[in-house]
């Protein structure tokens, strides 16, 4: 009976006594302060930039206007350092010579947690992410190496002329014109998904052009659903996380076909997932390998392929300069007359390809600089708090450091007139990169550099030289009119390399 009597009680609140709502809501005020309540900044830490701060929610349009809110921080502090919070994270944001220094070269700051947890919303680390991020490196490296690379050469260059061929057998713009036209962020950024999934990923779906048209799919849709209410509260089954935990769920289940029918039929191939296989990596973690390999590798180098050869319509100059290293590569190795230019970079070894190209690998690096924007990420993970250089100022054990991309690679101290495509600034003559420590980061630098920097050369010297030695093209609009303007630059205030808002479009024809 005593048992009744309670439950009815509390079926009831309206009958409760003072007592019992005097313990609810202490209980339930207790509760959401362990939820929301922030932790609080030492003393020493950067001073605490209020601007747009939210209570519970935090600075949230550090992820709609990033590179803007980052620059007036800035100029509210002494010494170009600052905090502040995203939901219960703090974060310290760093600038200047000291602040680049900290954040590039200390051994203290975990880059893979601090990409985790601000940028795609996973929770904190634990000992298994830790232990994966360890087996990512151990298997991506081995495909990163040169004799690699050699074995999977001709299949890279047949890839890149197949998919240039594809796009001289399509259709003109309007009948009786010469010109067709592509959004180079569609065509130029799926080869290289096609090449970058034969080098991290299955041959299988690098072959079949079908499964490769769906995977980009669902790996664009995965990419795109990120949500900032999940970076704010971890815990929070968003409607986007769980979109992109159907689109992975979706990826994995192609990747677990592949392996399956790999081991009922006991036929092996030699590419990537092979190799995982064999060295007992089971789906999940493959899943998660070749996620993370197209993130870090697609992202950067599909865009980056697309506004390099954009960036060459609007400079007369380089586009010469480059089709005149293109053509005299051609000239020197062709053996016979009846040779295509295609036909003669077939024959290009890797030796020859990784140095005859350096004008393409200047437009790349000036690319990828006006390209790259928000900022990089590190995570305190040292059990200690870490000195910001002679500031006298920390970064918190367990807080976020944060450093804007635009403090170095769009310095007009550094370089000249940084918003201006301009290849040359990274001559000899000239170094502006060279000015300052860690004056480019496009390629990582410091404890962090970029793994997969030879591929990614790799393949934009395959695709600027079949593309630029089988075409000319120009900036137009969709209907291959000329493009009367330049193409509206990239966002300043995303967080990575993105396609533009607005299609751009390039018109191109064979050249006689």
């Amino acid at each position: 009976m005593g048992s009744i009597t309670m439950v009815t009680t509390f079926l009831h609140p309206q009958n409760w006594p003072t007592s019992i709502w005097v313990l609810f809501l202490a209980t339930l005020v207790t509760g959401l302060l362990q939820v929301f309540r922030r932790p609080s900044l030492p003393k020493n830490a950067p001073k605490w930039f209020k601007m747009s701060d939210w209570p519970i929610l935090g600075t949230l349009c550090f992820y709609k206007t990033r590179c803007d809110w980052f620059k007036e921080a800035m100029k509210h502090s002494s010494t170009g350092n600052f905090s502040f919070y995203i939901g219960k994270k703090q974060i310290i944001g760093l600038s200047g010579p000291e602040g680049r220094k900290t954040f590039y070269e200390s051994r203290d700051l975990n880059f893979n947690e601090g990409f985790a947890e601000l940028l795609t919303g996973q929770p904190a680390a634990t000992a298994e992410s830790e232990n994966f991020a360890q087996l990512f490196q151990k298997a991506l490296i081995p495909m990163m190496r040169k004799d690699r690379m050699n074995r999977n050469l001709v299949t890279l260059c047949s890839d890149t002329r197949r998919a240039c061929e594809e796009l001289a057998s399509a259709l003109p713009a309007t009948p009786g014109s010469a010109w067709a036209v592509t959004n180079p962020f569609d065509s130029l950024y799926r080869i290289v998904y096609q090449l970058t999934m034969r080098t991290v990923g299955a041959e299988d779906i690098a072959n079949d052009p079908a499964l490769l048209n769906s995977t980009l799919a669902l790996f664009e849709s995965f990419e795109e659903a990120e949500s900032i209410a999940r970076i704010v509260f971890p815990w929070l089954p968003t409607f986007r996380h769980l979109t992109r935990i159907y689109n992975g769920a979706r990826l994995a289940m192609v990747f677990q076909g592949i392996v399956e029918k790999r081991r009922t039929t006991g036929k092996r191939r030699e590419d990537p997932l092979q190799s995982l296989i064999d060295q007992g990596m089971g789906i999940r973690d493959i899943i998660a390998f070749v996620i993370g390999s197209l993130y870090a590798g697609q992202l950067n180098s599909g865009v980056n392929a697309a506004w390099m050869h954009v960036y060459l319509t609007q400079s007369p100059e380089w586009l010469a300069r480059v089709r005149g290293e293109v053509d005299g590569v051609v000239a020197r190795h062709r053996r016979s007359a009846a040779q295509s230019a295609a036909d003669v970079l077939d024959t290009l070894t890797i030796d020859e390809w990784e140095s005859e190209f350096p004008l393409v690998d200047l437009c790349l690096r000036e690319s990828i600089r006006l390209s790259m924007a928000g900022t990089a990420f590190r995570k305190n993970m040292s059990g200690h708090d870490i000195p910001i250089g002679s500031t006298g100022e920390v970064i918190p054990n367990g807080a976020f450091a944060a450093y804007l991309i635009d403090d170095v690679m769009m310095s007009s101290d550094l370089y000249t007139d940084p918003t201006h495509f301009d290849p040359g600034r990274f001559l000899e003559d000239r170094a502006e990169d060279k000015k300052i420590l860690h004056g480019y980061i496009g390629w990582g630098t410091g404890r962090h550099p970029c793994l997969g920097m030879r591929f990614a050369k790799l393949e934009m010297a395959f695709i600027a030289a079949y593309f630029i030695s089988m075409f000319d093209f120009e900036l137009s609009g969709r209907d291959g009119s000329l493009a009367t303007e330049a193409p509206e630059p990239a966002s300043r205030n995303s967080h990575s390399a993105k396609k533009p808002k607005q299609p751009i479009y390039l018109r191109y024809r064979l050249r006689t």
